[in-house]
């Protein structure tokens, strides 16, 4: 394995020593792009927003756990996908509490809504889903999306890359961005 192969992931540590210099300047472009996205675009979700999440859901129709998983990433255009590790102990909380109930069919529980369930979805039906900027304009947070997965693509071409394919990456890049720049200029 070179030198290129052992310098760290994508998040802070740079380029590794096999890197051409030019490559720095595409490091920290890559940086800056993730950065951005992370701080901006993808907040972090607290416990009470996966409570609230799913609390909204079930007041629409009663669904199993990996139903829920599924349903918020599709409607937050990808940008959240609660892991089973949060979703599953809510609702072992909410039951727990009395706000929702589980009937077990086909061996998966389905989740629906109590009274004291609904009365609680209801109060907290004016919080701000993590799918509420999907609309009309399409899923926004699929672009910030797409462009994290291409910072991590060019920076595994910057890692462990020739000094051609690096150039080649480059290129790309260059290209792609004139072209985002072109699909505005369409109007």
């Amino acid at each position: 394995m070179t030198s290129a192969h052992s310098s760290g992931g994508f998040g802070g540590h740079g380029p590794g020593p096999g890197l051409a210099a030019g490559a720095q300047g595409l490091w920290d472009m890559l940086e800056q792009m993730r950065s951005t996205f992370e701080k901006k675009v993808m907040p972090r979700v607290s416990r009470g927003d996966v409570r609230a999440t799913v609390l909204s859901l079930l007041a629409e129709e009663p669904m199993h756990g990996y139903q829920i998983i599924s349903e918020i990433s599709t409607r937050s255009g990808g940008t959240w996908k609660p892991s089973a590790g949060s979703v599953y102990p809510t609702l072992q909380l909410l039951a727990d509490e009395g706000m929702i109930t589980a009937e077990e069919s086909g061996g998966r529980k389905t989740y629906s809504l109590t009274d004291a369930g609904r009365a609680e979805a209801e109060e907290t039906a004016d919080r701000a889903t993590p799918w509420a900027g999907v609309g009309a304009r399409g899923p926004m947070g699929a672009l910030p999306k797409a462009g994290v997965e291409l910072a991590h693509a060019a920076a595994q071409v910057a890692r462990t890359g020739t000094p051609e394919q690096v150039q080649e990456a480059i290129s790309v890049l260059v290209d792609a961005r004139r072209r985002l720049h072109g699909i505005l200029a369409e109007d």
